[in-house]
């Protein structure tokens, strides 16, 4: 009963401040219409704004690569020196260039002239030439076109491997495969390395054959079987550095002695095995022996 008495009122209460609300709202005056604020202009972008919203936001602050940068310094410096050496030389052998200690400190990041070890390494490095003090790359043999690379293959009949041309020059790998197109040279494999080796083609060894010639020879059968040719060899008065025949004896020897000794061996085998079993089977040979009785 109480609980309804006070909910009655709360109700009442209710209605009071809605009737005063509604009063307040109908005496106050009606605002006066507010001009409309003026569209924001689009100004065209500034050369600065367009550029930092090109640069992505993660690179926008310089002291999160100024970090990764000293951290890939400090890791490089603390690598053996043969480390070292090795990033330096790609680095001359890549710009091919004479470059100072510092320009090297600012490309690959190696201190050269503050690592005395480095430093004497790299100065007696067999691969790096060292004037003026400055470093620079230096290749086996001293070619920069394809016209010194063919007068210095000319030069070494005996062949010159392609290990040891191809750091002379960019692009020598190229100029070797047009100059073996031409003819100018010979590209042919070493069977212990395994390796193309470039031989010069003397102009001077091309000479033209008639074709007379080239048939006579054609026609000329050669003998299929090795021993045929040192017959042929030795009809003409030459000794054979090869003696087929003898070869093919001693062979036939060796074989019949292997034969031999496994016939030897398999009939030893078969009369051990014979006296093996006689020895075990002692009650067999009684029986046989009263039957026969």
């Amino acid at each position: 009963m109480a609980l309804s008495q006070k909910l009655a009122q709360f109700n009442k209460q209710q209605e009071k401040l809605q009737a005063s609300l509604a009063k307040i709202n109908q005496n106050r005056p009606a605002p006066a219409p507010q001009p409309k604020a003026p569209a924001p202009s689009r100004k065209a972008p500034t050369r600065e704004s367009s550029k930092k919203n090109a640069v992505p936001f993660a690179q926008r602050f310089s002291f999160t690569n100024d970090t990764e940068k000293l951290q890939q310094i400090a890791t490089i410096r603390r690598a053996p020196v043969g480390a070292q050496i090795k990033r330096v030389l790609d680095l001359l052998l890549e710009t091919r260039q004479a470059l100072l200690p510092e320009e090297i400190n600012d490309s690959c990041f190696v201190d050269v002239a503050g690592n005395k070890d480095v430093f004497d390494s790299l100065k007696s490095n067999v691969k790096v030439s060292f004037e003026d003090g400055r470093f620079a790359y230096k290749s086996k043999h001293d070619v920069k076109n394809k016209q010194e690379l063919l007068v210095l293959i000319r030069k070494v009949p005996e062949g010159i491997p392609m290990g040891d041309l191809k750091d002379s020059y960019p692009g020598v790998m190229n100029d070797v495969q047009e100059l073996k197109a031409s003819g100018d040279v010979w590209l042919l494999m070493n069977s212990d390395s395994q390796e193309d080796v470039a031989y010069p083609n003397d102009p001077k060894a091309k000479i033209k054959i008639d074709e007379d010639l080239k048939q006579l020879i054609r026609s000329i059968e050669i003998p299929r079987e090795f021993i045929d040719v040192e017959r042929e060899l030795t009809k003409a008065g030459l000794k054979p550095a090869t003696n087929t025949a003898r070869r093919e004896a001693v062979k036939g020897a060796l074989r019949n002695a292997q034969l031999s000794t496994s016939k030897k061996t398999k009939k030893r085998r078969e009369t051990k095995r014979t006296k093996y079993t006689n020895a075990h089977l002692p009650e067999l040979f009684q029986m046989n022996l009263g039957g026969g009785k």
